[in-house]
């Protein structure tokens, strides 16, 4: 899904020419979310979870192969129009399928694994998402480099999904829900009113919600990438690639390192401090900016703090999604998962928007550069993570007592 998305920015930039379209892609995938996730959390309780991963796995494949027909077959030049018809449509139903699969997925997983494996097996499935994110736009760069057409890396998602589907079909266990709810409004909303009555699952998603809100840098990336600092002698576009990696760099070696430690005994403490340093490692990106050291140190002392990023947002997604599910009884899992995907799923979207508009009221809004206007964003970004940090540890201290991570 990683090599479909970046194929799918790729082809419609080419088709359209506009930032418009380009921006449409991320809205298009978020409205379906924001309207599916009460339904999505009431199937996964309701239904055999199993049956709806099987499902909007097979919605994945129909709608890669539905851009694979697409593309191939609507002329570069004569279906601007038409294209973007069919491609929009189709991204509408992705959006409501993987709406679908994550609370699924994420409670699934809950009862393939004895209790005290969860937190490796979650450790070892947020590695597998940011290993993705590596390597999927990097292998779509390198077919669309190859081939010239989005529509190959469609027909590879395409073959991905199939093998997928055969993977979970094939694995024994089964989720029989313990009663069969109606579809009512006190059903559907159930996961919120859980939530909001557990102090320790309802701080951890507010904590988690205003961080990325508030602390990411990763939208203003290019900006960095070059006009603040450029890696020196290298191709347009080669430093953005590399900053962008670099986070999930540091979530991928910071799972090999939880794989083989045995669970975290001050869990709340420990995501506490991983995320003021989260807020702290991205206003230090700032010190990029000071002239003291050449371009190319600076560089890469913004790669490894943007890897130290990675490190410890890893440790915090870790934490709050075992809480989450331990923390959760089973007839309630996947609404809960549900709105804990909602939260964060719309807080990384709306994170982008926070962080470009606050570089450009305090860039050329405010008569500075646009480079000054990111550095300010990124900066109070920073200091409002650890301000969130404090405020959540007051309000809720349960989450600073709570102990071993099992």
């Amino acid at each position: 899904m990683q090599m479909l998305l970046t194929a799918l920015d790729w082809e419609i930039y080419r088709r359209v020419h506009t930032g418009l379209a380009l921006g449409l892609v991320g809205l298009t995938l978020m409205v379906p979310m924001i309207l599916c996730t009460l339904p999505a959390g009431h199937a996964a309780d309701t239904f055999d979870r199993k049956k709806v991963i099987l499902a909007g796995t097979l919605a994945l494949v129909l709608t890669s192969l539905g851009l694979m027909l697409t593309s191939a077959f609507i002329h570069l030049d004569r279906g601007a129009r038409t294209f973007q018809i069919c491609a929009y449509s189709l991204i509408i139903v992705i959006g409501v399928a993987r709406t679908f699969l994550f609370p699924a997925s994420a409670a699934f997983v809950t009862n393939l694994v004895a209790r005290e494996e969860l937190t490796r097996a979650i450790t070892f499935n947020s590695g597998a998402f940011q290993l993705a994110s590596v390597l999927g736009p990097s292998l779509a760069g390198a077919l669309i480099w190859f081939t010239h057409v989005a529509w190959v890396v469609y027909a590879f998602n395409v073959a991905a999904g199939i093998i997928c589907f055969a993977l979970i079909a094939g694995i024994r266990h089964t989720h029989q829900a313990q009663t069969r709810e109606p579809v009512t409004i006190r059903s559907l909303i159930s996961g919120f009113h859980f939530v909001f009555q557990n102090k320790i699952i309802l701080g951890i998603i507010t904590l988690d919600m205003f961080a990325v809100l508030l602390g990411g840098a990763v939208t203003l990336l290019p900006i960095f990438a070059n006009d603040i600092i450029p890696l020196p002698g290298a191709r347009e576009g080669l430093g953005l690639g590399i900053l962008r990696a670099a986070i999930p760099v540091g979530a991928i070696l910071c799972v090999f390192y939880l794989a083989h430690r045995p669970p975290l005994q001050k869990a709340g403490r420990t995501m506490l401090w991983c995320v003021a340093v989260f807020g702290v490692a991205n206003r230090a990106t700032l010190g990029a900016w000071l002239p003291a050291m050449p371009d190319a140190a600076w560089f890469w002392v913004a790669f490894g703090l943007m890897a130290l990023c990675g490190v410890v947002d890893n440790v915090s997604v870790v934490v709050r999604h075992t809480l989450v599910q331990i923390l959760t009884p089973d007839e309630k899992r996947g609404r809960v998962s549900a709105v804990n995907s909602l939260f964060i799923g719309t807080s990384n979207e709306l994170g982008g928007a926070e962080s470009g508009f606050t570089a450009q009221l305090f860039g050329p809004w405010l008569g500075h550069t646009l480079a000054t206007g990111a550095i300010l964003s990124v900066a109070l970004g920073g200091v409002g993570t650890v301000l969130v940090v404090l405020a959540v540890a007051w309000v809720w201290p349960d989450i600073r007592r709570y102990g071993r991570l099992a």
